[in-house]
């Protein structure tokens, strides 16, 4: 029998949704804060403010495969959990989420000694001038020291978002946030450490985030148990979270591989100063995607248990509602790039020549900006399914089969440089997030439906 305490098969699917979808939208916003306030405090330092942004920014995709990871192990074992709770086999479940602390505790400290020698070709790969270099290597140093923390910190709240405890993953995020906010300008200002100090402040925050989310799973509020005797990796757990993490994995790491392309490209084309471009446009896609983020997480615990719980009908209802929400909510932020692309610019930079620059490629880069949701939305659903390949397949075409050759493409057949790189974005968006999206309604709504009415089969 299925545990009651969290059971998303009762009440409103929308109030389920929104319960998870509301502190876990505020984690989020917190999360953006968490990641960009090191480059809004660098963007104001005195001099060289806008190499050592760029610097930032080249660290970004190496950021993102430490992501990657975390997603693989976190975003693969939590979905299980919601099924497993579902099904009212918590014993299982705890095992599952022990196996992923495991692996990634473990893949932390390999993932540091890997960063470490390899970061100055790395990074140069990245796109680094010797201009950049020296702001890159100061900060991503630091950064790796501390990655176990990111590892704890992002892979195992999934965990505590996934029982239904929506306030306390938001705490965990507003824990490690507020003690970056506080020690970013003693460090980079106060102690006059700039880049260093930045990195100095994420890893200690990291580390709180950390220390709280362990100290809750083995606490007794919880309703899974991190426990030592579910530390020991099983063969079949370690696939299953492995093969169900693999889209988020897929996700980070093509982030990744796009983030090295832009910059590279970009770099060739118009130098640092679009580089730096680059940098405040990612800055500014994470805070605009933050509550679609929160949406499409918040509904996969609320899916995957009405799912494992036999309840396809709720499931129905909350892919409309999902889907809808998040397509109504890009729209909206379209609009608002399209027409203040300067104010959002101004967040990061004030340089005058970044921001001549950087207004139209804003305009380019977002254009269409909606189609992304299809994305979101139809990946979240196939995740909270336990569709494991479809979801990484679309991950994969998006952006390895459709970006990176636009990206390499457009510039040479279009002639417009910098600008032809930017367009890569648009255009993937309406191929790749429509093919998602598409796929998901013609594959997942009739089993659904079948299943919800078996009667009419045959």
């Amino acid at each position: 029998m299925a545990d009651t305490k969290n059971d998303f098969s009762k009440g409103s699917i929308v109030e389920n949704i929104m319960k998870l979808a509301v502190p876990m939208t505020f984690a989020q916003l917190i999360n953006v804060l968490y990641n960009i306030i090191d480059r809004i405090y660098i963007g104001r330092i005195a001099e060289d403010a806008t190499l050592a942004l760029t610097g930032l920014g080249l660290c970004l995709p190496i950021i993102s495969m430490v992501i990657a990871f975390a997603n693989l192990f976190g975003m693969g074992g939590a979905p299980l959990c919601s099924i497993e709770r579902g099904r009212g086999n918590n014993a299982e479940a705890e095992k599952i989420m022990g196996n992923s602390f495991f692996l990634l505790v473990i893949s932390g400290i390999i993932l540091t000694a890997v960063g470490l020698f390899f970061k100055k070709p790395m990074l140069y790969l990245f796109g680094a001038s010797d201009n950049t270099y020296p702001f890159a290597n100061q900060y991503i140093s630091i950064y790796l020291i501390g990655n176990i923390f990111v590892m704890i910190g992002l892979g195992m709240n999934s965990f505590i978002n996934s029982q239904g405890f929506g306030t306390i993953g938001m705490v965990t995020v507003l824990v490690g946030a507020a003690a970056n906010i506080v020690l970013d300008p003693i460090f980079i200002f106060a102690l006059d450490m700039g880049v260093k100090g930045a990195a100095l402040a994420t890893i200690i925050s990291q580390f709180l985030s950390a220390l709280w989310i362990v100290l809750f799973l083995r606490g007794n509020k919880t309703i899974l148990r991190l426990k030592l005797s579910n530390l020991r990796l099983k063969k079949h757990r370690v696939q299953a979270i492995t093969a169900l993490g693999m889209s988020g994995f897929t996700m980070s790491i093509t982030n990744s591989l796009v983030q090295i392309m832009y910059n590279s490209s970009l770099q060739r084309y118009g130098g640092d100063l679009y580089v730096g471009i680059m940098t405040v446009i990612n800055s500014v896609r994470e805070v605009i995607s933050m509550p679609v983020n929160g949406l499409t997480n918040g509904c996969q615990p609320v899916i995957g248990f009405n799912y494992g719980a036999g309840e396809y009908k709720r499931v129905k209802q909350a892919i409309k509602f999902t889907s809808a929400v998040a397509i109504i909510y890009t729209t909206v932020m379209w609009g608002l790039v399209h027409i203040y692309p300067e104010f959002f610019i101004r967040i990061f930079n004030q340089d005058g020549e970044l921001l001549k620059a950087g207004i139209p490629s804003m305009r380019i880069y977002y254009f269409g900006f909606f189609l992304m949701s299809l994305q979101f939305a139809g990946q979240s659903v196939f995740v909270a399914l336990g569709k494991a390949r479809r979801a990484v397949f679309f991950s994969i075409f998006r952006k390895v089969v459709i970006v990176i050759p636009l990206i390499l493409i457009l510039p040479v057949i279009m002639g417009n440089g910098a600008s032809g790189v930017l367009m890569a974005e648009p255009v993937s968006n309406l191929i790749g997030g429509g093919a998602c999206f598409i796929t998901m309604l013609v594959t997942v709504w009739p089993e659904l439906s079948q299943k919800t009415n078996p009667g009419k089969e045959g």
